[in-house]
């Protein structure tokens, strides 16, 4: 650690990521399979955007939330995986404390902008499914761009509220940080400093904005549900279903992943299990949520096959 009488984050100068270091597998395989992973995340998720804005038909409220949540996972994968991949193949797996907060601050943003952007596409769908001859309506060109516009404000002062506080900490002792990219809950166990008010703030605030999202998901799907419930035909039920049917293995896969990491005992949690929820939540589910879009959407299938067509 870099540091001369007082150790603070004005003096420290470097972190030591400890990365995907113990895991059983060598590093040259680990860099290949998510150079793969991370380049399918970006072909996936830009084809996803480049038919939402080049076909005309996908230019509606639902296409136009999956484009804002397919930038999302990209940038959701680009905090992460590229300093992962470069930690990989070299033997000093350091981070200066600027970058590590900055990674903090993007990792923190882009997460929450996801968790809300998953609540304004299950508002969506509510629309569409319990209130059909409402739709279009309700669910406006306008309430779209304010549903988005407040999912990246809101996201972005949670951010930058919790990344001011941590960079006022001091951090002495050891700087080994033991995971592959900066986090917050990390940087605040590390700290020498009275970290009360952090968790305080963290606490209420992150839970306030975690659950607001995860609410509005649960209502509006206990809604759906009930509605495709009174649906008198299995295939009338089975079609309206297919509609939102995408977006909840999306919703499944985001949420699962964070309640393996967050609802688990302290007790038995692993330093290995943690990374491998990470490395789920960061790099695989950014990567499988445009295949999931693709596979089980016909208007995407559909919009891909027209772009194709045309060139």
């Amino acid at each position: 650690m870099n540091h001369t009488g007082t150790a603070n984050s004005s003096i420290l100068m470097d972190f030591i990521l400890l990365g995907l270091a113990g895991l059983p597998v060598h590093p040259p395989f680990l860099f290949a399979l998510f150079l793969i992973t991370y380049m399918l995340t970006l072909l996936g998720n830009m084809i996803i955007i480049l038919a939402v804005w080049v076909d005309s038909r996908l230019q509606t409220p639902m296409y136009y939330l999956l484009a804002n949540f397919s930038f999302v996972d990209m940038s959701m994968a680009s905090v992460t995986v590229p300093k992962m991949l470069a930690d990989l193949l070299s033997l000093r797996k350091t981070i200066s404390v600027s970058c590590c907060f900055v990674q903090m601050y993007f990792f923190l943003f882009v997460g929450n902008t996801e968790s809300f952007l998953l609540a304004g596409m299950a508002y969506d769908r509510y629309i569409a499914i319990c209130f059909p001859l409402h739709y279009t309506t309700v669910m406006t060109r306008r309430v779209c761009f304010a549903l988005v516009t407040f999912s990246w404000a809101v996201s972005s002062l949670h951010s930058l509220l919790h990344t001011l506080m941590t960079t006022r900490l001091s951090f002495c002792g050891s700087s080994i940080i033991t995971h592959f990219f900066c986090d917050l809950p990390t940087l605040l166990k590390m700290s020498c400093s009275d970290t009360s008010v952090n968790d305080t703030v963290l606490f209420i605030e992150a839970s306030l904005l975690i659950m607001s999202p995860l609410a509005c998901v649960l209502l509006s799907y206990i809604q759906i549900v009930l509605a495709i419930l009174k649906i008198r035909t299995a295939h009338g039920r089975w079609r309206t279903f297919s509609t939102c049917a995408s977006h909840l293995a999306v919703v499944s896969l985001f949420y699962g992943a964070g309640m393996c990491t967050f609802l688990q005992p302290s007790s038995t949690r692993s330093l290995y299990s943690n990374r491998l929820v990470s490395l789920m939540y960061t790099a695989l589910t950014p990567m499988l949520n445009p295949f999931i879009y693709s596979l089980r959407n016909k208007e995407i299938k559909l919009a891909l096959k027209r772009v194709l067509a045309s060139h």
